[in-house]
């Protein structure tokens, strides 16, 4: 069994769909054993408490520094034993000691497809928007191993989402989230939990065929 921990900092939409691959039988063996929230009586605790799932609340707020939330959370991981980390709209900043801590074991899901409108100041419904101003005409999200390069880490899995015309922010969020978060991001912890990823020079291969 792979023990995961899931850091969160609101709702939980991409928790959830965690939470309902772990009980239909699809992480590959994993079992989310914590969730650590940036913030606190956010609702994606209250998710994790209807399943029965521990929950710990680290507020940023309460340490003075980078490093030093950091740690705590390295800490707080460590002491689980988890394995994989899964960054499920955690919107607050790390140092490099964190991802340094856990290499290749980080895994993060974006709104967009890597390396296009990522990086700082890319996340929530600011992609969206310059997708839109940008005009593209395919967006998508893209699950990713996290390293000291903001959203620049090893690519996992990735999907496209047709924008289309009369498309907001918040449109193109819902598709987006529907159409390709909520599906790679399970299937990314079930193929990692499985043991069928590996990365090298920065690349990641997976074994065997993808269905």
């Amino acid at each position: 069994m792979v023990r995961i921990g899931v850091l969160v900092s609101g709702g939980g939409t991409n928790l959830q769909q965690l939470i309902d691959a772990q009980a239909a039988g699809k992480l590959g063996g994993g079992k989310i054993v914590t969730v650590i929230s940036s913030k606190p009586g956010v609702f994606a605790l209250e998710r994790a408490q209807r399943a029965g799932i521990e929950t710990v609340t680290l507020s940023r707020k309460e340490y003075p520094d980078v490093e030093t939330y950091s740690q705590a959370l390295i800490t707080a991981l460590r002491e689980r034993d988890v394995e994989l980390v899964v960054l499920s709209g955690f919107l607050t900043i790390t140092s490099d000691s964190f991802v340094q801590a856990f290499p290749n074991r980080v895994m993060n899901v974006h709104p967009a497809l890597l390396p296009a409108f990522g990086g700082k100041g890319y996340y929530g419904l600011h992609v969206h928007e310059a997708v839109l101003q940008r005009g593209a005409k395919l967006t998508g999200a893209t699950v990713h191993f996290a390293n000291e390069v903001c959203d620049g880490g090893p690519i996992i899995l990735q999907k496209a989402v047709e924008v289309k015309e009369g498309d907001t922010p918040e449109i193109l969020q819902k598709r987006v989230m529907e159409e390709a978060e909520w599906q790679l991001l399970p299937r990314a912890v079930e193929l990692y939990c499985q043991g069928r990823l590996s990365v090298q020079d920065g690349i990641v291969h997976i074994k065997g065929e993808i269905k």
